[in-house]
Formats: C-alpha cells, sequence, structure tokens
C-alpha cells in the first residue's frame, strides 16, 4: 500500500475506514449504526465497496450479507497516516512533530506514559535513529 493512501480518502471514507478498523470487520449496518449523522444504507454500501475497488477493504461472505474488512492493519495504517502528516506539515521532522503534540492544550500524559515515552526515546537513541 503506498504511504498516503489514506489520506487520499474522502470525510466519510475515513470514517468507514476508521470504524472498520476500531470493530476489525464490520457489516454495512453496523458502520452505518456508528456513523454520527449517516447517509442512506445505498451509500454506505457504495462507499464500502468503492473503498474495496480503492484496496483498503475486502469482503467476506456470511450468509446473505457481506462482511468488510480492512486490507491493512489499523497500526500500519496509522504509522502510514502519521508518516504523511509529519512529512507534509512538519516538514519530515519527527522533533517538531512529538514537540507539538507535548506542547498542545490536550496533552495530559502520566507517569506511566511519561516513562514509556522516555524509554522509547532512549532505545531510538541506542539504535542510533
Amino acid at each position: 500500500m503506498k504511504a498516503n493512501r489514506h489520506t487520499e480518502l474522502g470525510r466519510r471514507e475515513r470514517q468507514i475506514m476508521e470504524t472498520v478498523y476500531r470493530m476489525g470487520r464490520a457489516t454495512v449496518t453496523e458502520v452505518l449504526d456508528a456513523l454520527e449523522d449517516p447517509p442512506s444504507y445505498s451509500s454506505v454500501r457504495a462507499m464500502m465497496r468503492i473503498l474495496e475497488e480503492k484496496g483498503h477493504l475486502r469482503h467476506a461472505q456470511d450468509g446473505p450479507r457481506y462482511v468488510y474488512l480492512p486490507t491493512v492493519s489499523g497500526a500500519r495504517a496509522r504509522k502510514s497516516i502519521l508518516r504523511d502528516v509529519v512529512t507534509r506539515l512538519f516538514e519530515g521532522s519527527t522533533e517538531q512533530a512529538v514537540a507539538a503534540l507535548l506542547e498542545s492544550s490536550d496533552a495530559r500524559l502520566g507517569n506511566d506514559e511519561l516513562d514509556r515515552l522516555s524509554r522509547l526515546i532512549e532505545s531510538a537513541r541506542k539504535q542510533g535513529r
């Protein structure tokens, strides 16, 4: 999968993909029920078919219905999206991206989270990253 394929999705397509990632697998009805201010059933079904054609979803038959699954893991997709954000918004600087996250007013990290980040930074330092 190309690194920026998820960033090329429309708002509704991203919402659908986020729902399928969160659920792991989902039917059109399950996605429809999870969307805020959802479009019609046929619109969601059409968007999921388009996402399948684009290579983001695949389906499996479950009796009379299709169950949709992501073609890549949520973790892999998140890394790809994050890589694209860092490249586009922070000129490729991981340091600037992390600093922006930590400096935001929403950043509320507990001691355990700060300790984990410290360990990750130390590990990256030892690996020369």
